[in-house]
């Protein structure tokens, strides 16, 4: 029988195979060398000064309202609002005990990236960074910048000012034309609930006959926490990529950023 919220009708018709223990490409068990590796890239990146951090901003619709960097890593649910964390927490618990899952959204942010990065059509640095962040299993939707709320603005709002060799606003997430400005990269990822729930579940069979199903084992109620450190590996990959093609094409703009030096 097929898995609601999984692939495995999707990799049945084009595999004609696919594994009823679940796992496998499907798991977010996959994304485990992704992180292991990605730190390899992250410790590069910081040493010119790159800091990258993800953290939940929302989880089951409770919305953070401040960010301090400082306790991401102090409550369970990698959320930077200390006061919002335990009911992000307790939403997820509560989510548990009715046999069930939420989702939520996590903001990626990256300082101390300088101009220069990507490329105006086909490796747009925007277009790469989403790309990787979409091969996260639960990921359904990426923002840059102001994202979709850029659309409720007029074109004098929206456009990102200068003076002094500075911009005065972010509207579009540190990356214009494809490619980074200098400004801080921001992204927010929207995560779906976990698909594995205990409740009974309507769907098929391989026939085709109706049938209920209710997935067993150990599953977490909320993904969105388990997420967070492979958004910021996943960028640090493409990052560090955009670096070696920049550098590879402009050798004078890689030793100007102290890349490769």
């Amino acid at each position: 029988m097929f898995r609601p919220g999984h692939g495995d009708f999707t990799f049945y018709k084009k595999y004609g195979w696919r594994d009823h223990r679940g796992g496998g490409r499907q798991s977010g068990r996959e994304t485990a060398t992704r992180v292991a590796a990605g730190a390899f890239a992250r410790k590069l990146l910081e040493n010119l000064g790159i800091r990258i951090v993800a953290h939940a901003v929302e989880i089951a619709g409770i919305q953070a309202r401040k960010c301090d960097y400082d306790v991401i890593e102090e409550n369970p649910v990698r959320c930077a609002d200390p006061d919002i964390a335990p009911m992000m927490e307790e939403a997820i618990l509560n989510a548990r005990a009715c046999k069930d899952s939420v989702g939520g959204v996590i903001q990626l942010e990256v300082t101390g990236l300088p101009p220069g990065l990507g490329d105006p059509v086909f490796g747009k640095l925007d277009a790469r960074l989403c790309s990787a962040i979409m091969t996260i299993g639960a990921v359904k939707g990426v923002e840059v910048g102001d994202g979709f709320a850029i659309t409720r603005l007029t074109g004098s709002q929206a456009n990102d000012c200068m003076a002094d060799g500075a911009f005065l606003s972010n509207h579009h997430g540190g990356i214009l034309g494809g490619i980074s400005s200098g400004a801080p990269i921001i992204m927010r990822i929207a995560v779906k609930p976990t698909a594995s729930i205990t409740t009974v579940q309507q769907t098929c069979t391989v026939a085709g006959e109706n049938c209920t199903v209710e997935v067993r084992g150990r599953h977490d109620p909320c993904i969105v926490v388990r997420a967070v450190p492979v958004v910021e590996n996943m960028a640090a990959f493409v990052l560090l990529d955009a670096f070696e093609v920049q550098a590879k094409l402009n050798p004078a703009w890689a030793e100007s950023v102290g890349y490769g030096v």
